[in-house]
């Protein structure tokens, strides 16, 4: 608005320097958008891709140099995670986009609040954490469409997405069919390479990626039940073959800390309401699911969940940049979703100039 006698502008500019610090289960993708919204705001990036997938992030940067971009606008810095901390606390950074997991994130945070000598701005940080997705599937569910849904939302990709379901929230009504049917999809996949057509379930990242899920599958068996596991894994590659397990105990980490691997939990509710009482108290908010067909319930939980993206009779991961920007709530992150129209103005600073132009006189 502009009053009389007074001229009011608001404009965007660059912060600077980000540094992109991507992660390896989506080595193109996600650093791709975060890199592309970096350069489109006028900053400068250094681009810190996981030390699993260096390669794909060398491919992106000739491609921006081939695009045009300018040498000295996109920077690579191939390396271990001490590389991307010491960028968070560099003074001459701005902006740091992060993806990956939440005790990473944090150190993030932690080193990026440090004013060092010489920096005359604060940090911000855009970080897209983990998650523990719950899948609600009320008594008039469709299970034809819930079963395969939830099957492929867990297992696909070996449980390797921060979006993957972790925990079905399944009304008591219904629940032992459910269970039954999960559990015999989930005996039908097939655990092998990647490259293989056939495979539904390719091998884990590296070493320690396995033994953290192994862990956490030893600890699923003493707790609770092992109801379904797949197919025998191949004797090469980091592999654990998918596991449902479930009567865990209220208190089991394996139903509050992101696993990031094949391991689904299935317990019994008495309703909606209590499934989304047991969203409310994971610190974690990113991707959530709902199978029911009354409108109600629907509008019940779109009201009551407290993630990022709910989605409603399908699977809850493949997020589509544009139809459903992506990113999480409470502890699974910060900032505005990538691929929302609000996520660039994370890249710049708003100025504001307000000029009176009564003007008395002029200059001789």
């Amino acid at each position: 608005m502009q009053a009389p006698g007074e001229r009011n502008e608001l404009r965007y500019v660059a912060r600077g320097v980000v540094a992109v610090i991507s992660p390896w289960n989506f080595p193109l993708a996600i650093p791709c958008g975060m890199t592309a919204a970096a350069l489109a705001t006028g900053n400068a990036v250094v681009l810190k891709p996981a030390e699993q997938s260096p390669g794909c992030a060398y491919r992106l940067v000739q491609a921006l140099r081939a695009g045009g971009v300018p040498p000295e606008a996109i920077s690579l810095l191939p390396g271990e995670g001490e590389l991307g901390a010491a960028l968070a606390r560099d003074p001459g950074v701005q902006t740091v986009a992060f993806t990956g997991s939440l005790p990473v994130g944090l150190e993030i945070v932690r080193a990026a609040a440090d004013t060092g000598p010489g920096q005359l701005h604060l940090k911000r940080v855009v970080a897209e954490l983990g998650g523990k997705n719950c899948v609600i599937v009320d008594a008039d569910a469709d299970l034809d469409e819930a079963v395969p849904a939830i099957v492929s939302s867990a297992f696909v990709y070996a449980g390797q997405k921060c979006s993957a379901a972790a925990r079905v929230l399944v009304h008591e009504a219904i629940a032992e069919k459910l269970i039954e049917r999960v559990a015999g999809a989930v005996g039908l996949l097939v655990v092998g390479q990647a490259a293989e057509l056939g495979t539904d379930v390719p091998a884990l990242i590296e070493r320690s990626a396995q033994e953290r899920v192994t862990r956490y599958r030893e600890l699923a068996a003493e707790q609770g039940q092992i109801r379904a596991s797949g197919d025998r894994s191949p004797a090469r590659g980091w592999f654990c073959p998918p596991a449902v397990v479930t009567d865990l105990p209220a208190d089991s980490p394996v139903l509050r800390e992101e696993i990031f691997g094949p391991l689904l939990a299935i317990e019994q509710v008495r309703d909606v309401e209590h499934a989304c009482e047991l969203v409310d108290e994971l610190p974690f908010g990113l991707t959530g699911g709902l199978f029911a067909r009354d409108p109600a319930t629907v509008a019940y939980v779109r009201r009551c969940s407290p993630v990022g993206n709910l989605y409603v009779n399908r699977g809850i991961t493949g997020a589509m940049v544009g139809r459903q920007p992506f990113g999480g709530n409470r502890l699974s992150g910060t900032g505005s979703k990538a691929g929302g129209p609000d996520y660039l103005l994370q890249f710049v600073e708003p100025r504001v100039t307000c000029e009176n132009t009564m003007r008395h006189g002029l200059v001789a």
